[in-house]
């Protein structure tokens, strides 16, 4: 064998023996309700963390973005849509080794603030339940360990990115982590 058939092999071995890194997005969405700030939330309907609440969100699929893919799963799972021109902002990359039990995943997190009038969810795809959850409700079920995954970091970064009002991020004791 060549030296350079021996380097392929070699590069190719190493290349088999890397554990692969999944590739997702997530979205929080959030809006008034009878002048309460709401966040979209569902109940996860498979494992890991089946019958916990999530953000939707899902695998990146290879013809599109990551925020695509939050809009996208957004829709699937709880048939709320995000209007065109809706200004949808990244709060936050979630890569911590071992935040899924599934394998090596990376989570791009997006937010959006959308109008009073949004739609009440249907749960669909993999959400078992959906419902516009009030954000200091949804605060403590998630200091409580009732989210899946690190989606309660992901909601708390998204409250700070989307600038919800300064109220309620003081009483929710919610920081930009350093």
């Amino acid at each position: 064998m060549s030296l350079l058939g021996s380097l392929a092999t070699k590069i190719a071995a190493r290349l088999d023996d890397r554990t692969p890194v999944f590739y997702a997005a997530d979205m929080v969405a959030f809006t008034l309700r009878g002048g309460k700030w709401h966040v979209l939330v569902i109940q996860r309907g498979w494992n890991p963390h089946k019958g916990k609440l999530a953000l939707p969100g899902g695998h990146v699929e290879p013809d599109e973005t990551a925020q695509e893919a939050a809009v996208r799963e957004l829709a699937e799972e709880t048939g709320v849509a995000v209007p065109a021109g809706a200004f949808v902002r990244q709060v936050g990359v979630f890569d911590a080794p071992g935040r899924d039990a599934r394998g090596r995943y990376v989570s791009v997190a997006y937010a959006v603030v959308l109008p009073e009038e949004a739609p009440d969810p249907v749960a669909a795809d993999d959400a078992a339940a959906a419902e516009w959850m009030p954000v200091r409700v949804a605060v403590k079920v998630a200091r409580a360990g009732g989210f899946a995954f690190d989606h309660d970091r992901m909601l708390s970064a998204a409250i700070v990115a989307c600038n919800l009002p300064r109220t309620l991020r003081t009483e929710l004791d919610l920081r930009e982590e350093p």
